[in-house]
């Protein structure tokens, strides 16, 4: 039987060392999240963050805005919370609606307060090795594998998902521990046949339970990266029930990837706040 990685206890243990640098420093961090409309999803997510912020001691600043909001306005809201010397950090809630063009959003974030890491200066920063401000998801399952002493040094990883918000940041941040990338997506050719290559099968695609047993090797390391809402409970990417019983360890869907992208972004927004203090 598999190995449970369980994100939601490191992720608190996480906060817990979060919250103790910020007490031992004596520092005040604020956060900025701006969520656009009323998706459901959105708000709980928003609402984890202002609950983990609350709990390390981070004073968390929530601005609602409608969903017919105007681009320009947003872009005009980011600029004033760039500009604002008491806010170390800013996230933007994802998906935006329609008339908002993401990539125009995260570049409208000043890179050094973009604590989730989109900013291109951020994503270019990783083809160096430099991870100072990396992406919260890609950095919480590099920190799950890390904190369970998962190797990575010289494994075959295959990614399913090209986003540039997880596959393609974490792909670099695979890279820069030595491990040999495959990144899948939904033109890849015998999909299959790629994941049961993988040592370590990261799943990032969107889509409840597609990842079964015969997409998998025995002894495989699983991550799920997918929080898809079905008949109105949390599944992920991967079909934990089958898939856990010929792995050696595997995330749960919730409780796995979810919890330590909020304790990433806290950790980011601690390590703004300390950089502005040494400048």
């Amino acid at each position: 039987m598999a190995v449970i990685l369980d994100g939601k206890k490191l992720s608190e243990r996480i906060l817990g060392e979060v919250a103790a640098e910020i007490r031992r420093r004596k520092l005040k961090p604020s956060l900025a999240a701006v969520l656009v409309g009323n998706d459901p999803a959105s708000e709980l997510y928003v609402s984890n963050k202002k609950l983990a912020c609350e709990k390390v001691g981070i004073n968390p600043l929530i601005y609602k805005l409608p969903s017919n909001t105007a681009e320009k306005k947003l872009l005009k809201i980011l600029n004033e919370l760039n500009n604002d010397d008491g806010i170390d950090g800013i996230i933007v809630q994802l998906p935006l609606p329609k008339q908002i063009n993401e990539n125009k959003v995260f570049m409208g974030i000043n890179p050094e307060k973009d604590v989730d890491g989109f900013h291109p200066i951020n994503l270019g920063r990783l083809l160096i090795g430099d991870e100072s401000l990396p992406p919260a998801t890609p950095s919480g399952v590099i920190t799950l594998l890390e904190r369970n002493k998962i190797a990575i040094e010289g494994k075959n990883a295959v990614i399913v998902g090209r986003s540039n918000i997880v596959g393609k940041p974490l792909s670099l941040m695979l890279l820069n521990r030595n491990s040999t990338v495959t990144i899948c997506h939904s033109k890849t050719k015998n999909l299959k046949e790629y994941c049961k290559m993988a040592d370590l099968l990261i799943v990032a695609v969107g889509k409840p339970k597609f990842i079964t047993e015969d997409f998998v090797k025995g002894g495989a390391i699983v991550i799920d990266v997918g929080t898809n809402f079905t008949n109105g409970k949390i599944v992920g990417d991967v079909d934990f029930e089958r898939v856990k019983k010929k792995v050696k360890a595997i995330t749960p869907t919730p409780g796995g990837v979810g919890p330590m992208t909020v304790a990433m972004l806290m950790r980011n927004t601690l390590s703004v706040c300390i950089n502005k203090l040494v400048r």
